[in-house]
Parts: C-alpha cells; sequence; structure tokens
C-alpha cells in the first residue's frame, strides 16, 4: 500500500519539476552568445531557441494532452518528466545548433502537459478556498526558476560551459522523477475522460475571457519583458553585476507577486485581477523613465516582476476552476496560452524595435495592452458565472 505524503510534500516536488521546466525554458536568454560561438551560428539564429520553444509548447502541448487525456495523473506525469530528462541530456551533447533546437522541441511538447496535469492534481487535493494557493505553489517553480535558476545558469554557461547548465537541469529532471514517483497519488478520474464534453467546457464565456484576457493583455508582459536586460543596460546604465541584480530583484517580485496571489480567494479572483492589470499598465508606462535613476531601476524591476508573476496565478485559477467539467485539459490550455501570449508578445517587441521605435514606445504600447486587458477583465466581471467561484471551505 502506498503511503499517503501531505500536500506540501506533493507541491513541493510538483515546483521542483516546474522549476526544471521554467529554467529550461528562460535560461538560454542568458547563452545565446556562448550557443552561437560554440554552434557556429549567428546570434540571430539563436533566438530561434526561444520562438520555437514557447510555439511549440502552444501548439503540440495540447495535442500531446488529448493523446493522453485517458490516462491517470500519476503515469503522465512519470512519462512527462523522462521525456524532460532525455530531452535536456540531448542539449547537453548536441554536436550542432539543430540538434540543440531539437531538443528544444522535444522538450516544449511535455511542458503544458505537466504544468496542466500538476496544477489540476493540485487542485484535486486541496479545500476548495485553497485552490488558487495550490496553482500558485505550481507555479511557483517557475517564478523561482526566473529569480535563481536563470541567473545561476547564465553565470554557470559564461564562466564554464553551455552544456553544464543543461546537465545540471537533467540532474534537477531525474530527482523530480524520482520524487514524482514516491509521493505523487494514484488518482484516477471520478469518470473516465470524455474528450469532447472537456473541450465543449473550454468553450464556456468564463474560460473564453481569460483566454482573450491572456492573449490581447498580457502579451504586453512579454513585449517589455524581452528587452528588460538592454533596457537596463542602455537606460539604467547597469553593468553585468547591475544587470545580475536587477533580474534578481525581478524574480524577487515575481516570486512575492506569486505567493500573494496565491491567497486571494476564489470570489475575490475577478476584481483583484481588474485592479492588478491596471496597476501593471501604470507600472509599465513609467518603466523607462523611472529606470533612469540606479535605485528606482531596481525598485522598477521589483514591481515589473511582481506584477508579471503575480497576474498568472489569478488567470491560471480562473481558467481550471471555470472548467470543472475539463480537468484533464484546463491546466494544460492556460499553460499553452500563456506560452502563445509570450510569443505573440516577444514577436511584437522585435517588430517594433526592427521599425526604429525606443524602448519608452515599446514599453508604452505593453501598458496599452495592459489596459485593454483590463478593460476585457471588466467585461468578464458582467458575464462571468460566479457561482462557479465561491468561497467553500
Amino acid at each position: 500500500m502506498q503511503k499517503n505524503f501531505s500536500r506540501k510534500t506533493i507541491l513541493f516536488i510538483f515546483m521542483l519539476g516546474t522549476f526544471a521546466i521554467g529554467m529550461t525554458e528562460y535560461v538560454v536568454t542568458g547563452l545565446l552568445t556562448q550557443f552561437a560561438e560554440d554552434l557556429n551560428v549567428d546570434i540571430s539564429t539563436t533566438g530561434l531557441l526561444l520562438s520555437v520553444y514557447a510555439i511549440s509548447v502552444a501548439i503540440f502541448g495540447p495535442l500531446l494532452r488529448i493523446m493522453t487525456i485517458k490516462y491517470s495523473p500519476k503515469p503522465l506525469l512519470l512519462w512527462f518528466m523522462a521525456i524532460f530528462f532525455i530531452s535536456n541530456m540531448i542539449a547537453a551533447n548536441a554536436p550542432n545548433f539543430e540538434i540543440l533546437l531539437l531538443s528544444r522541441l522535444l522538450s516544449a511538447t511535455m511542458h503544458a502537459p505537466f504544468f496542466g496535469v500538476c496544477m489540476n492534481l493540485a487542485v484535486r487535493i486541496s479545500a476548495p478556498a485553497k485552490r488558487t494557493s495550490a496553482i500558485s505553489a505550481v507555479q511557483g517553480g517557475l517564478t523561482i526558476a526566473v529569480m535563481l535558476g536563470v541567473p545561476f545558469g547564465s553565470f554557470l554557461g559564461g564562466v564554464l560551459d553551455w552544456r553544464l547548465v543543461f546537465w545540471f537541469i537533467a540532474i534537477i529532471g531525474l530527482l523530480t522523477f524520482i520524487g514524482l514517483a514516491i509521493v505523487t497519488p494514484n488518482a484516477k478520474p471520478v469518470e473516465a475522460a470524455n474528450l469532447k464534453k472537456e473541450i465543449r467546457n473550454l468553450k464556456n464565456i468564463n474560460v473564453l475571457m481569460v483566454i482573450a484576457i491572456i492573449v490581447f493583455g498580457l502579451s504586453g508582459i512579454f513585449t517589455a519583458y524581452t528587452f528588460i536586460e538592454p533596457m537596463l543596460r542602455e537606460i539604467a546604465g547597469f553593468d553585468i553585476k547591475g544587470i545580475t541584480f536587477g533580474l534578481f530583484f525581478f524574480g524577487l517580485g515575481g516570486i512575492v507577486g506569486n505567493i500573494a496571489s496565491g491567497k486571494i480567494r476564489p470570489s475575490r479572483l475577478t476584481s483583484w485581477l481588474i485592479v492588478s492589470l491596471g496597476a501593471f499598465s501604470i507600472i509599465l508606462a513609467l518603466y523607462t523613465f523611472l529606470i533612469q535613476h540606479a535605485l528606482l531601476a531596481i525598485v522598477m524591476s521589483f514591481l515589473f516582476g511582481a506584477g508579471a508573476f503575480g497576474l498568472a496565478p489569478i488567470l491560471n485559477a480562473k481558467i481550471i476552476i471555470a472548467a470543472p467539467e475539463a480537468p484533464s485539459l484546463s491546466g494544460t490550455v492556460a499553460a499553452s496560452v500563456f506560452n502563445l501570449a509570450n510569443c505573440i508578445g516577444a514577436t511584437l517587441g522585435s517588430f517594433l524595435l526592427d521599425a526604429g521605435l525606443v524602448y519608452t514606445v515599446i514599453t508604452m504600447v505593453a501598458a496599452a495592452m495592459m489596459l485593454l486587458g483590463m478593460i476585457l477583465a471588466i467585461v468578464m466581471f458582467k458575464v462571468e458565472d460566479r457561482s462557479l467561484f465561491q468561497d467553500i471551505e
């Protein structure tokens, strides 16, 4: 008979997995120069390691989850983490850029399904009033990866060898696999998963409004975040140490925002979403003006991170709670839509920069997108079915 582990232990192992996945996704931003020099490609070409990953998560994640919808959570998580481990082993030993890019594609396929299954299982083992905090805990691994994993990986790859970064991530993946095998409950769905029923449930107005907010509003985060490093360098005048410090406080703000969002009760999610989107639009609009001063640059980077990662648990929770009859797909769709927003935002930001626009204009566009998201959230507040978000102990 399997021992029943505590909710906190299970959520910790889920966080370890999302930490590894988050590090894999974002650490390449600090290693592009090393990739270009070692694999004999242009810096612009190495950007494919980011865009291919994001679009692959958005496209292949839901497809893989649909193919595996009838399977129980525990074996799925083990299979997904096995794919993750193998993909990072391939990356660590990649003889050329094409193989490295292939490893990214393979890793991206399990990203959204892993997040989705973890978030839904976290909700299932939590009391209704703690569902938001459970989702926040799973998301917390990604936030910690941005604060600690990415700077560490960039340092390790820059000082020693970028391949060691992927070896490190693979080891974390192996530890996660062992942890999942030990603590994940053998939970089975009350009834067999019905693909048509789940897809139909995802078409309800609650879910569609959240997806619209992410695609048209949250894309603004990535429009600005893509260029946070050059903004700190060129506008704040930071050197390598200063940029690392700024990025650390961005990640620290992300952790604070993530934890704070996890404490929001389900019935208050929409109202907090409206306020957060409005406040974040102000932060983005003022960003390039205030970071001209070193101390304010650190403060604004902290607020940037708090806003970015404070919004994610709210929106993830709203999708999962709003689709109670789509437990297998809702979390995966949420993770995929966020990566679609990532791709859209980064592409838009690059387009604006290539068009000759300055960073101030780019952050203003990002702020306007956040305002659009706030308007959509206000509309959602008027039309959503609030009975789904009751605070039941």
